[in-house]
């Protein structure tokens, strides 16, 4: 899976750009503030309809014009085509093989990126919201109804919290509150089922990455932590019935605090090395072999689901490893793994992956190709 071209309209600080990609590593080198990330952002945009950096769209689409537009060459499965996003003030449009997909559901898996940035460091030593949200957006991408069914519960919720704040200082009766909850634990034990079967397969792969990082000295464990009691395996089933009479426990403590208490929403992901918690008791070496142990571990694990091996992006991310992680990231995308990889400078980085380069120069939202 690779992406051929981009085209960018009115994006950020990008009035128009026409730029074809190698289909093994791309060097985007400039300066703090010029467009380098900008431009992964719109390859990330591409593949998830959304922006890593900012929930406000608005801000996306460049000063003093209507609309911004990202448009996408892809290749995958030996077949090209295209993918196009506009987002407008009236809202968001998203074109796969340039026909409108009305759910974002059916749009993304049409391009798989994993994408590794500064703040993902954060994913270990971060707040809970930040391991959600890695695990909502890589199992959106091969199991793209996964999207339905978090979206179907994040509405229900939202409905649910404002009808338990108006029963804090009212009394009402329970039957509608007892209704929403049905429909609300309909979507988690999905939720819950899916995110169990991710994290097998991300345990599966992420220990021995993260095992040979750490030259062989380290166990990496990775744990879920919901708010209900229930074994990793169970089924919707049974998740379900743990959920409901859970809910009808905490049914009057939420409606004195006015909002929902238990379900994905407030679950967690904790990692252990060598029996210990990382996000607490490990030093910053071992915070980073986690973070990037996971992200490897990604990559991998989209190829054995999807069967072909995701984009991969490096924004402004080695320079934030030292030799050794640096050394064993590009040793095992070499060759396999298209990459964007952003820097202000290759000066330091010597490896061969990078060598064999395409290298592009952004200034001022221009790009050109620098010719070796």
């Amino acid at each position: 899976m690779h992406i051929e071209s981009l085209k960018l309209r009115n994006y950020r600080n990008y009035d128009q750009l026409d730029i074809s990609f190698d289909d093994k590593v791309n060097v985007i080198i400039g300066e703090n503030a010029q467009g380098k990330t900008n431009l992964m952002e719109a390859i990330y945009l591409l593949a998830f309809t959304k922006s890593h950096r900012t929930p406000r769209e608005k801000e996306l689409i460049k000063w003093e014009t209507d609309y911004a537009k990202i448009e996408g060459s892809i290749t995958k499965r030996n077949q090209t085509f295209p993918l196009e996003i506009v987002i407008s003030t009236k809202g968001k449009k998203a074109k796969l093989n340039r026909l409108e997909q009305k759910r974002l559901s059916d749009y993304i898996g049409s391009l798989n990126v994993v994408m590794f940035a500064p703040e993902d460091l954060s994913l270990v030593k971060g707040s809970p919201q930040v391991r959600r949200r890695f695990i909502d957006m890589e199992l959106g991408q091969i199991q793209p109804t996964y999207i339905y069914h978090l979206g179907q519960y994040q509405k229900v919720l939202k409905q649910r919290n404002h009808l338990l704040k108006q029963m804090q200082y009212k009394k009402e009766d329970r039957t509608m509150i007892r209704v929403m909850t049905e429909q609300l634990v309909e979507h988690a034990s999905t939720i819950l089922e899916r995110r169990f079967v991710f994290l097998e397969l991300l345990r599966k792969w992420a220990s021995p990455i993260h095992h040979g990082i750490s030259r062989e000295l380290e166990k990496l464990e990775i744990k879920y932590s919901p708010t209900i009691e229930v074994l990793e395996g169970a089924n919707k089933e049974k998740i379900e019935a743990i959920y409901l009479e859970k809910f009808h426990e905490v049914e009057t403590k939420e409606i004195e605090r006015g909002t929902t208490l238990i379900g994905p929403h407030r679950d967690d992901l904790i990692f252990y090395v060598n029996g210990k918690d990382v996000q607490t008791y490990g030093s910053q070496g071992q915070q980073r072999t986690t973070a990037l142990s996971v992200k490897l571990a990604e990559i991998e694990l989209i190829y054995n689901e999807v069967g072909e091996y995701p984009i991969l992006l490096l924004d402004d991310v080695l320079s934030e490893l030292d030799d050794f992680r640096q050394s064993h990231l590009l040793n095992t995308i070499q060759g396999k793994v298209q990459t964007f990889v952003s820097t202000t400078s290759v000066d330091g980085i010597n490896h061969e992956t990078l060598n064999k380069a395409e290298l592009f120069s952004v200034t001022n939202g221009n790009v050109r190709k620098v010719e070796g």
